[in-house]
């Protein structure tokens, strides 16, 4: 576990304005970092979420649930790229349950959710140490059966039902959701890997996903927006439809495989 920086002086600025404004607000005890960032070379300013992890030594009162969301608040408007960072807040008694929902800022609101059993593997394999204590010690380890099964059950409960919502996939981030996260939880059933959304792109193609699909998301991730208008409604539709078609019997097929319930 090292200090968390990155080769963006935007982004390394970004999060010592949020250490510096959440450590006088709750008891802190650490902020680790997983994600794009953690798995350094797919991060990508202003397009890459920053995924954060705070432990604190208690549950949040509603004041300061009220302090923090004031907090973010005023990074999104004072940083633009603020607008991408994500951070749960875990009370350290609590690190030990990844099916227990914990005060979450994400798409510009407090929720709860739970730390799930991949971002727990990424955070012991490859997380990053932005304050405070390491992961190891604090977090209990994921085993290859508890991450396989909770990649599987995500499928079946969640992944399948959300296909039968058409309208969902008119939208970019459940295109490129549905797309790399089925590539990479298939590298993780075979081998217990874990890869970047970036090495997905190579799983997808040797899969025989649409490479019109492909080609969408990797420019928008990775290429130039210049000169590039909104996508019309007769390519939203069609993505939608080649995306349904790949993902519904990849999904059924990863389900039908490594399910041993």
């Amino acid at each position: 576990m090292v200090l968390a920086t990155t080769d963006d002086a935007a982004t390394n600025e970004l999060l010592e304005r949020f250490i510096d404004g959440v450590r006088p607000l709750v008891p802190l005890v650490s902020v680790w970092v997983h994600g794009s960032i953690a798995a350094g070379a797919d991060y990508q300013p202003g397009r890459s979420d920053l995924d954060l992890i705070a432990v604190v030594e208690r549950p949040c009162t509603d004041a300061e649930e009220k302090e923090l969301a004031a907090l973010h608040e005023g990074l999104e408007r004072a940083r633009p790229l603020a607008e991408k960072l994500h951070c749960s807040y875990v009370p350290r008694q609590e690190l030990a349950g990844p099916e227990r929902d914990h005060l979450t800022w994400a798409m510009r609101e407090l929720f709860r959710r739970p730390v799930d059993p991949v971002t727990r593997a990424e955070l012991h394999r490859f997380g990053l140490v932005l304050y405070g204590r390491p992961v190891a010690g604090l977090l209990p380890e994921v085993t290859d059966g508890q991450l396989k099964e909770y990649i599987v059950r995500n499928a079946r409960e969640y992944l399948l039902p959300c296909l039968e919502r058409e309208e969902l996939f008119q939208k970019d981030p459940w295109v490129d959701y549905g797309m790399l996260s089925s590539a990479r939880a298939l590298v993780t059933l075979r081998d217990g890997t874990l890869i970047t959304k970036a090495e997905a792109f190579g799983v997808l193609a040797r899969l025989g996903a649409p490479a019109e699909v492909v080609a969408d998301i990797r420019r928008r991730r990775y290429g130039t927006e210049a000169g590039v208008g909104p996508a019309s409604p007769e390519w939203l539709d069609r993505r939608a439809q080649l995306t349904l078609a790949f993902l519904r019997p990849q999904l059924r097929w990863i389900v039908d495989t490594y399910d041993e319930g």
